[in-house]
């Protein structure tokens, strides 16, 4: 089951139900922001509230971070992932950083999809997440 309604803080809040592993944001109510991810032991929130991001020209992926708590995850979205969101896309930076900027909310939630998949100190998004 997903659901999405207002936090108190502004943010959306989307309930994840795993063991069905699909995330629907709902059009217009898609935010970046907290996410909280139901687990065995109960309610884990992941959250993107740092908007910033990075190209990373050896790996021809773009970083941004995601929290848990006190705990910070890097998470790379590989080029072939933005070009299957943006089949447009220039293949240099500024064409990545847009792809990604235009496309935030469904890697967001791609993220905190592999995010449930173990706890590591970064996660990879390739094509096969989106």
């Amino acid at each position: 089951m997903t659901a999405a309604r207002p936090a108190q803080d502004g943010l959306c809040v989307a309930t994840v139900g795993i063991e069905r592993g699909g995330i629907d944001f709902g059009g217009s109510e898609a935010h970046y922001g907290a996410i909280p991810l139901q687990s065995c032991a109960g309610t884990m929130p992941l959250n993107f509230p740092n908007q910033s991001r990075s190209f990373y020209a050896t790996r021809r992926a773009v970083r941004f971070w995601g929290y848990d708590s006190a705990l910070e995850m890097s998470f790379f979205v590989s080029e072939g992932a933005l070009k299957k969101l943006q089949p447009d896309m220039l293949l240099d930076e500024p064409g990545m950083l847009r792809a990604f900027d235009a496309h935030r909310d469904m890697i967001c939630a791609a993220a905190a999809k592999v995010y449930v998949r173990g706890r590591k100190g970064s996660y990879d998004l390739e094509r096969s997440d989106f």
